[in-house]
């Protein structure tokens, strides 16, 4: 795809009485096509860093355990659902929980993993984590070069 430069181009151009040296002097944001930005290869420092870290985040996830008395069997108890719902509403809860001592932000006692997973899912995917970072807008910007001052 050829790049194109958006404005005269050449001293003449189709703007008779532009400039000549304001010809040229396009800003690199505009006078060049979008391109995706470099991702170079992993620094001996950053792997260091990462096969440090791995291991100590996976010991002390290894430590984790819940209270058997937070676990429960019973009908009524706040399930996969349930997990999924406090996930979503966790920052409105968060707040609340701040002022008032009634209102909590995870509930025991609840089914065990599957309130986990829900309230995982609830808060990374439908709450405060879902947010489009990825997407990226292209724009054309057109510069009329006889109303700039």
């Amino acid at each position: 795809m050829p790049m194109q430069l958006v404005g005269p181009q050449s001293p003449g151009g189709n703007n008779p009485g532009a400039r000549p040296e304001a010809a040229h002097a396009l800003p690199p944001a505009i006078a060049t096509l979008p391109r995706r930005a470099y991702i170079g290869p992993m620094t001996l420092r950053r792997s260091f860093r990462l096969v440090g870290t791995l291991p100590a985040l996976l010991a002390l996830a290894a430590c984790a355990r819940q209270s058997a008395e937070a676990v429960s069997t019973a009908p009524g108890t706040p399930g996969f659902l349930y997990g999924l719902w406090h996930g979503f509403i966790f920052p409105i809860a968060w707040l609340f929980s701040l002022v008032s001592d009634r209102v909590a932000i995870y509930a025991v006692p609840n089914s065990g993993g599957w309130y986990d997973f829900g309230y995982f899912l609830g808060i990374v995917v439908f709450g405060v984590g879902a947010r489009q970072s990825g997407r990226t807008v292209y724009r054309t910007v057109y510069v009329d070069r006889r109303r700039m001052p």
